[in-house]
């Protein structure tokens, strides 16, 4: 039974999470467009069965999503605060099946207090919708597995297992997960070679179908770009203890130290305690390890030789919440919260007022600005075309904001992503001028730079530095600086 003074701390836990919620709707009402949001609109613009460096989802996600809420910056960003909102009743509805009245709500608020999910609500990444799915396919899962086992239940966790994958290829772990977890407990071990497994497993196929038809027709190049480089990187084996210890940092900051340190020391309690009885644990915290530790241990492994990314181990957070929820203190719960709101506070103090200006392209400071004065540049050079060179920050916001197509790398021979492949053939562009914007995150003056950028010469006959944009803030101190040029006659070789 939960007494009185937990049922009450219980309940103004609840309404911090609610206040922490209406926060981070703030920061979606005040916040300027990033880069990413940008980017997977255009996604979104160009319809396909997959992308370059993502699947589909996250597409789909923004193309819906701008339909019902208006193609606005506030729109996709809406989109994202409902989908990670629904992500979060999901892992409540999940939370169901393993914990009392009591620990379903500290696992709530602790899931939901989380900078992971302030994160999800106000960026678009393909983590929004892979989270989304994911807590779908445990729940689907958790159905197959312990309430009788009925076929559509196994149908319908290979088809939310796809979805998890067409969001992002990090989604295979739901697979993975259930793998380990049939070959680890003795009750279901024999559904691995059952009936039901291979419909789940087979719906999983038809439903990813799409990611490898689009990479077939495409010389595999998504899966390439996604494992080549990084599999070269990690084959040189150079053990840095800077990335180990940078990602315990990164997601420490992403959980909150309270869940963080709590986590880890279940994982070895639980390990011990196996080890001592050599026993495993029962099958429900058998479930949980199995959709959380696989992909845990395997990117904080990987991070001794690679810089693992703050999203990448996102999802796996959601059963170890589970687990530690089971546990934690209500005293603890109060500070995980109330640094939950810390944390969204202050970022919201960072979005509304920018006393920290951000020495890189991934702001979301300055860029409608920039676009005011992109259009203006435009306007007074008829005929020209708009590219930038930094992967996709800029083309894409700019491609956002004008009306006009704005091309990206791939028109000196980079790689410009998506938009090399939406733009695979440039030969409609040949012989025309250009403006190129080349942004200086790191300025020390205002003037133009000294040298012309190497990179063009090959592709325009002649190169002419303009005046460069500065972004200044109400006080008018410059934050932001843009190169510009003009590129004559455009030579495709």
């Amino acid at each position: 039974m939960m007494s009185k003074t937990d049922s009450k701390s219980l309940k103004k836990l609840l309404f911090g999470l609610l206040a922490l919620y209406l926060i981070r709707l703030l920061i979606d009402v005040f916040m300027g467009i990033m880069p990413q949001d940008a980017y997977y609109f255009f996604y979104s613009q160009h319809p396909a069965l997959s992308y370059f460096d993502h699947p589909p989802m996250i597409a789909l996600m923004l193309k819906a999503g701008t339909m019902i809420f208006g193609k606005t910056v506030f729109g996709i960003k809406f989109t994202d605060f409902v989908v990670s909102l629904l992500s979060l009743y999901l892992f409540y509805r999940l939370s169901r099946f393993f914990l009392p009245d009591k620990g379903i709500k500290k696992a709530f608020v602790l899931f939901g207090s989380t900078m992971m999910f302030t994160i999800l609500s106000i960026n678009s990444t393909p983590d929004v919708p892979l989270v989304f799915f994911w807590m779908f396919s445990l729940i689907f899962i958790y159905k197959a597995l312990f309430e009788n086992g009925q076929l559509v239940y196994w149908i319908l966790s290979g088809i939310a297992m796809g979805l998890a994958f067409d969001s992002k290829y990090t989604g295979v772990f739901l697979m993975v997960g259930l793998v380990v977890f049939l070959i680890l407990s003795k009750k279901h071990r024999r559904m691995l070679w059952s009936k039901p497994f291979f419909l789940a497993l087979l719906f999983f196929i038809i439903t990813i179908s799409p990611v490898f038809i689009w990479n077939i027709q495409n010389d595999w190049m998504s899966f390439k770009f996604q494992s080549a480089e990084r599999a070269s990187s990690i084959g040189h084996f150079n053990i840095s203890l800077s990335y180990f210890f940078g990602n315990i940092g990164a997601q420490m900051l992403l959980l909150i130290p309270v869940f963080f340190g709590l986590m880890f020391y279940l994982f070895f309690k639980i390990g011990k305690r196996s080890f001592q009885k050599r026993k495993l644990p029962n099958e429900k915290t058998l479930f949980l390890l199995s959709f959380s530790l696989p992909m845990i241990v395997l990117f904080f492994g990987i991070s001794l030789v690679y810089w693992v990314k703050i999203n990448w181990i996102m999802p796996s957070y959601a059963t170890a919440a589970i687990l530690v929820a089971f546990h934690i203190k209500i005293k603890a719960l109060k500070y995980q919260l109330g640094l939950g709101l810390l944390f969204a506070f202050l970022f919201l103090v960072e979005v509304i007022f920018y006393p920290v200006p951000v020495k890189s392209d991934d702001t979301w400071w300055g860029w409608e600005a920039l676009a005011e004065n992109a259009q203006e540049l435009s306007e007074k050079n008829p005929g020209y075309f708009i590219f930038s060179d930094d992967g996709y920050k800029t083309s894409a916001i700019l491609d956002f904001y004008l009306d006009q197509r704005v091309y990206s790398g791939n028109i000196i021979g980079k790689n410009g992503l998506q938009f090399s492949v939406v733009d695979s053939n440039l030969q409609f562009l040949n012989h025309r001028n250009a403006l190129f914007f080349d942004s200086d995150k790191r300025f020390d003056n205002l003037e133009k730079s000294k040298e012309t950028p190497t990179e063009l010469l090959p592709y325009f006959k002649e190169i002419i530095q303009l005046d460069p944009i500065v972004l200044k803030d109400k006080k008018g101190k410059p934050i932001r600086k843009f190169f510009i040029y003009q590129c004559i006659d455009y030579q495709i070789p």
